[in-house]
């Protein structure tokens, strides 16, 4: 029986680092969702060594086979893109370390794969993560979802986004390869989306 894989989902900063762990399957399930906080500590450097550290501990602690980041957004502020761009490297330099296959995601494909909108603001994100996945209680950090958001989102890259357990068409319980997008998981799903 195989094993369901392990998803680390990473929201870099080096203020704040947002950090989940998810457990693929037919329902794919939260192991660990916190954020790393790097501001009392001044020096950048120091800083990089924390992120590096922490994303061994969690690859040691729950091996996961798959590591999912989201890439930094080009802003106007060179410094603040250097910065965060370090912060990446360093966690990705960690999970090759431990040879987890990396990809990484543009923060609007994030929010196109969670909420179907690539302008969904955190909020929104939030609010979908918390149907999807039957959270209780949102943490107190928006990092924490992002990084659960990319998380989810690199589950839904490697399975589509429809869910095997309830993937009936109506033509048996099988889905045609072609039905693997949005609008086929709003027909197979009518209950999981709310309207206001």
């Amino acid at each position: 029986m195989n094993k369901a894989p392990i998803i680390l989902g990473i929201d870099p900063g080096t203020t704040i680092l947002g950090y989940a762990l998810l457990k693929a399957g037919p329902k794919p399930t939260v192991i660990e969702m916190d954020v790393l906080k790097l501001n009392k500590e001044k020096d950048i450097y120091a800083r990089l060594q924390m992120i590096h550290a922490k994303i061994i501990e969690l690859i040691i602690q729950h091996k996961p086979s798959h590591f999912a980041i989201e890439a930094p957004f080009f802003g106007k502020n060179v410094q603040s893109m250097l910065k965060l761009g370090r912060a990446q490297g360093v966690a990705i330099a960690a999970a090759m370390h431990y040879h987890l296959p990396v990809t990484e995601y543009a923060p609007k494909k994030v929010k196109q794969s969670i909420t179907g909108n690539g302008n969904a603001d955190k909020d929104m994100v939030w609010k979908m993560l918390e149907q999807v996945l039957s959270i209780k209680k949102q943490p107190k950090y928006f990092d924490a979802t992002d990084a659960l958001g990319v998380a989810l989102c690199h589950w839904y890259q490697m399975s589509g986004p429809v869910l095997p357990t309830i993937s009936k068409t109506g033509k048996g319980s099988k889905l045609s390869k072609k039905s693997n997008g949005w609008e086929a998981f709003l027909t197979n799903n009518p209950g999981r989306v709310k309207v206001k």
